[in-house]
């Protein structure tokens, strides 16, 4: 979380303090000028633009939330160079006005000091809005760059915190800083941040098909760098540089750094060395000829230098602009103007004209009515926004199904998200699916809907042909007309049904390599039960092992060789005499006791047990209920229990193989990818070179691991290598999780 913070922080900091600098400057002018009863205004309009900005973030999370995901890859791209154009221009804005902003800030005041107070309103909305919408829209793309929210609103919130603080402190003279050199060197970070969301941007506009080149890497450095270790992690969330970039991504990249950074670099060395002349101090007399008085309520800022300093709240408050008042004391001030004060009986001062024409006194306005109204209209502006930016749903609009009659009631849906509501007015449980009757795919499926019950439904609606398909307990398949659907964009991905004949081929190949496997299982544990029978237990280990990574690549994961299993591969874990409990047996028992200086003698019952199990497994195997369902969960199961007990050295009674386990697992992982890969391919053809690169990451790990037959144990691995190995097994299960949805079998084939 905290790596992603940062950027926030920065950018929170950066304008916080823009925003907070330019209210102090608005404070100290009307406090100078003796006009403290306008103050109200300016708070008046730091609430309306505080309001604006967290309603406009508003309206992007939840416009962006329902969009489809293609879409929202584009959206968010777009925003996100827009928010990189934003902090550009902010950043050389800053390092331009710097100096002359109490200026330009008090011109404006006493200028809407003149015209009224709802011009004073408007300035300090306008003044603090622009830094109220940046900041949104740089947390909102940060966040979508994270993939979370809590990292970058923690930033900006401590970003936002501290410069409202520096901003007190400076408004009550007990700081004292370098404004010039802040902004300078917080803008040079900042570019570096912008570039690396440029990055991000890019990359998300390739994914959302506005640009090309989506699989064109420039480099592709995930097989040697591990993205979830602490410096993959830092170098994302800081910088939004990851272990592979497309062209696209590398030239924006450093295109808009190496342009940037140049021009931001040689404004700085053209601005810096103008005050640095002879007599200093008579140039910096000629550049600001307003200085602070000693009463003045504002902060002086360090003025080591006096060539960088921008002290922009004593310029703003010792102007020549108020000639009336030569001695700055606030307090007489407001006698020779009473008239803008309307404390003192407003009925009879303020308008006394209105009650001849009227006949009717007039009532004096709530002093809360416009805070509140500054706040309520963005936020019900933004909530009308949100409410006719969603896509409308078919909520109401109720289809019905039957073992005669599917889809009754349905009409062309608009395109978006939608849900629909299938209620079952037959006789019998039925599975409900939303296909392409051209080829079958499944938009999305309502399973086991029970006779008088009614469920929502809900998929993404684009262009294409649409028909409901109602397959009923016991009966036939019942499809509806089709309906076409026109325009709408991307779409929900349909899924092309298997069935039960579609899984016999890859389930036939599997099973024989399993059965393979057996043999040679059996003939490794018959070795290992001789060398301990004949005492000796050196050779032992290394047959122990050899004979267990068999085992390990064979996928017993979740019961798939049932009881077998448990005495095969058991584990001490729960029972109640622990490693000396006479149900723990199988390898880990006899690992147990190879390791812990056991005798040939305590060891050859548990040896001849494990011998027979295998014996017992191979002869049952055959005939033993395998469920083609349950082979594409194979695939990420194996992994998940390699995860959860080897790679945490749970399962080590002594040996220290966990990487040898791990690496037979992944092997028993790669051959169901590899018989399931004619399925895949033809309903995922981008999934499959994904995880190809992510067995050979997680291989080229696990071979690190070892040399020869010894191999490093878990628990004595770096605490970097071994976030890396988790890492690369925990992207693998991700890659793999959508297996057991694309290869399920569905009625509707």
């Amino acid at each position: 979380m905290w790596d992603d913070a940062f950027p926030s922080f920065l950018i929170g900091l950066r304008e916080g303090l823009e925003a907070g600098l330019i209210v102090s400057i608005l404070v100290a002018t009307l406090v100078r000028a003796g006009a403290r009863n306008r103050l109200p205004q300016v708070w008046t309009g730091v609430l309306a633009a505080i309001a604006l900005a967290m309603s406009f973030g508003a309206v992007l999370t939840f416009t962006a939330a329902s969009l489809s995901a293609t879409a929202q890859e584009a959206f968010g791209g777009t925003l996100s160079v827009i928010a990189v154009a934003f902090v550009t221009a902010m950043v050389f804005w800053m390092r331009r006005s710097a100096r002359s902003l109490s200026g330009e800030i008090k011109e404006k005041v006493t200028g809407a000091l003149a015209m009224g107070s709802g011009v004073l309103v408007v300035t300090s909305f306008l003044a603090v809005g622009r830094e109220g919408l940046e900041t949104a829209l740089f947390l909102w793309t940060t966040a979508q760059a994270a993939g979370e929210s809590a990292g970058p609103l923690t930033g900006a919130g401590i970003g936002l915190v501290l410069a409202a603080a520096l901003c007190w402190g400076l408004y009550r003279r007990v700081l004292k800083i370098n404004l010039t050199r802040f902004f300078t060197r917080t803008g040079a970070v900042l570019i570096v941040i912008a570039a690396g969301v440029l990055g991000y941007g890019l990359r998300d506009l390739q994914e959302g098909g506005v640009f090309p080149g989506r699989t064109a890497y420039a480099f592709d450095l995930s097989g040697s760098i591990d993205a979830g270790s602490w410096y993959g992690t830092l170098l994302q969330g800081v910088l939004n540089i990851t272990p592979a970039m497309t062209w696209l991504q590398a030239i924006g990249y450093v295109g808009y750094l190496a342009v940037v950074m140049t021009l931001f670099v040689r404004g700085v060395r053209a601005t810096a060395p103008r005050p640095t002349a002879a007599e200093p101090g008579a140039q910096a007399a000629a550049k600001k000829p307003e200085p602070a008085s000693a009463s003045d309520p504002t902060p002086a800022a360090d003025s080591p230098e006096p060539e960088s300093e921008p002290e922009p709240l004593p310029q703003s408050v010792s102007r020549p602009e108020p000639q009336p008042q030569p001695q700055p004391e606030p307090e007489p001030e407001p006698e020779p103007e009473p008239q803008p004060e309307p404390e003192p009986e407003p009925e009879s001062e303020s308008e006394p004209q209105s009650e001849p024409q009227s006949g009717r006194p007039s009532r004096r306005r709530p002093a809360w009515v416009i805070p509140v109204a500054v706040i309520a209209v963005p936020a019900v502006v933004a909530g009308l926004v949100v409410a006719f930016a969603r896509p409308k749903s078919t909520g109401g609009e109720t289809v019905a199904v039957s073992e005669t009659e599917c889809g009754k009631g349905f009409t062309a849906p608009e395109p978006g998200r939608q849900t629909f509501q299938m209620r079952n007015t037959g006789s019998k449980t039925a599975e409900v699916y939303l296909i392409d009757p051209s080829s079958n795919a499944v938009y999305g499926e309502v399973e086991g809907l029970a006779p008088g019950t009614t469920r929502a439904l809900v998929a993404t609606v684009a262009g294409g042909t649409y028909a409901w398909r109602c397959v009923p307990s016991g009966g036939r398949a019942v499809t509806s007309a089709s309906v076409t659907v026109t325009g709408g964009g991307s779409g929900a991905q349909a899924v092309v049904p298997v069935s039960e004949q579609d899984l016999a081929a890859p389930l036939k190949a599997y099973k024989a390599y399993v059965e393979q496997g057996l043999a040679t299982l059996v003939a490794q544990t018959r070795t290992l039960d001789a060398d301990i029978a004949g005492n000796h237990l050196a050779q032992a280990r290394t047959d122990w092992l050899t004979a267990h990574l068999t085992y390990s690549s064979l996928g017993a994961a979740y019961g798939t060789f049932e009881d077998f299993d448990k005495k095969i591969n058991g584990r001490a874990d729960g029972l109640p005499g622990g490693v000396a409990d006479r149900d723990f047996t199988g390898f880990h028992r006899v690992e147990y006791g190879l390791w812990h200086a056991q005798t040939a003698g305590q060891l050859k019952a548990p040896a001849q047990a494990l011998a027979d199990a295998a014996a017992g497994l191979q002869k049952a195997f055959p005939a033993q209920d395998f469920a083609p369902g349950d082979l594409p969960l194979r695939a990420h199961e194996i992994l998940e229990n390699t995860l959860q007990f080897e790679l945490t050295a749970d399962t080590d009674e002594g040996s220290g193989t966990n990487l040898a386990t791990a690496n037979a697992n992944l092997a028993g992982t790669r051959e169901l990818v590899t018989v399931l890969k004619p399925l895949l391919t033809a309903r995922a053809p981008k999934l499959l070179p994904t995880v190809d690169a992510d067995v050979a990451r997680l291989q080229q790990l696990l071979d690190a691991g070892h040399r020869g037959a010894a191999w490093t144990p878990v628990e004595q691995l770096d605490t970097v290598t071994r976030q890396r190995i988790s890492g690369a097994t925990g992207q693998l299960l991700e890659d793999l999780a959508p297996v057991p949805d694309l290869l399920e079998i569905r009625k509707s084939a």
